[in-house]
């Protein structure tokens, strides 16, 4: 068994489609370890409001059928791979991590580019594995969200429901 996380996003009636997606996520893989939620701009692009978090879970399966299964519940949940990278969708759910994988095939890639790059990955994931050490830089993820530029930021922790 090794450590999955997962980011999940949605600006399309987000009160709907995370709730549901977590109920899908643990149907298949068992409890989940979550995040808060943040509510961050559109990156890319004029859009409604994110909400973003990130999920834990531990699983045995190999990180291609982790995938697949999430690009199967972000089907169910109305999303069409025919959009634009940067655009609104129903459900966003991206394989971040895969215990301390690093790989590059079928259209995955550990980790995940994102981490370091977003804000709505980053911070959410510090929260929850903050001692956790990134798989190639070493670094974890509270000494990375620590030095990130947030500089012009435009994410906030929503309250808990």
């Amino acid at each position: 068994m090794v450590d999955v996380f997962l980011s999940i996003g949605s600006n399309i009636d987000p009160e709907t489609h995370i709730p549901a997606a977590l109920d899908d996520l643990r149907g298949l893989f068992g409890p989940l370890r979550l995040s808060s939620v943040y509510e961050t701009a559109a990156v890319g692009f004029d859009g409604p409001l994110f909400q973003n978090l990130v999920a834990h879970f531990a699983s045995d399966l190999p990180p291609l059928d982790i995938a697949r299964r999430l690009r199967e519940i972000e089907e169910h949940h109305g999303r069409t791979r025919d959009s634009r990278k940067f655009s609104s969708r129903t459900l966003d759910l991206d394989l971040i991590l895969c215990g301390d994988a690093v790989l590059e095939a079928g259209g995955i890639k550990l980790p995940r580019d994102e981490i370091t790059r977003y804000a709505f990955v980053l911070e959410p994931l510090a929260e929850i594995a903050p001692d956790r050490r990134h798989p190639v830089l070493g670094e974890t993820y509270a000494a990375l969200w620590q030095a990130f530029d947030k500089t012009g930021l435009r994410q906030r922790r929503l309250p808990a429901a």
